[in-house]
């Protein structure tokens, strides 16, 4: 299931559809077997800016923060034959709306591209990946274009 909820902002019905529509694509481009729960909140840079310093100590609004409840090496059994009706919870994603809207200008393309975007990177963060070391980025940069391609949401 593919939770969204909004703090401190109004709610985007459009917009809801396709955050649903992008965590889905990238659990089934990942090959996520089981059932899992994703909780995605959509708020400002304000709220996004303390809960920034509060978890990582950097005193400054972002634009996506991913909170996995599985390490790297966990993340196989997801995707192995389901032994049980229960649902996992995969984690939590949050995502500033306002950053949504300057990258989308900074970058020269639409919200939507940006927002769809966004949680792709949290989603491969909560299925694993990272980009603190020079190869690491680059895989997962290119497996968020092969999702987002696979979309055809693609830079503009």
């Amino acid at each position: 299931m593919i939770d969204v909820d909004y703090n401190q902002i109004k709610k985007m019905p459009k917009e809801e559809a396709l955050i649903k529509k992008v965590a889905e694509q990238v659990l089934l481009e990942e090959a996520i077997l089981h059932d899992v729960d994703v909780y995605i909140t959509l708020t400002n840079n304000e709220e996004i800016h303390k809960i920034n310093n509060e978890f990582r100590k950097v005193d400054r609004p972002t634009d996506v923060l991913s909170f996995p409840m599985y390490e790297r090496e966990e993340i196989p059994f997801l995707k192995e034959e389901k032994k049980t009706d229960e649902e996992e919870i995969l984690g939590d994603i949050i995502i500033s709306v306002e950053k949504v809207k300057e990258q989308a200008e900074e970058y020269g393309h639409s919200f939507e591209r940006e927002l769809a975007y966004l949680v792709t990177h949290g989603m491969l963060h909560l299925l694993g990946y990272d980009h603190m070391i020079e190869e690491e980025k680059k895989e997962m940069r290119m497996r968020e274009e092969q999702i987002l391609g696979k979309m055809n949401i693609v830079r503009e």
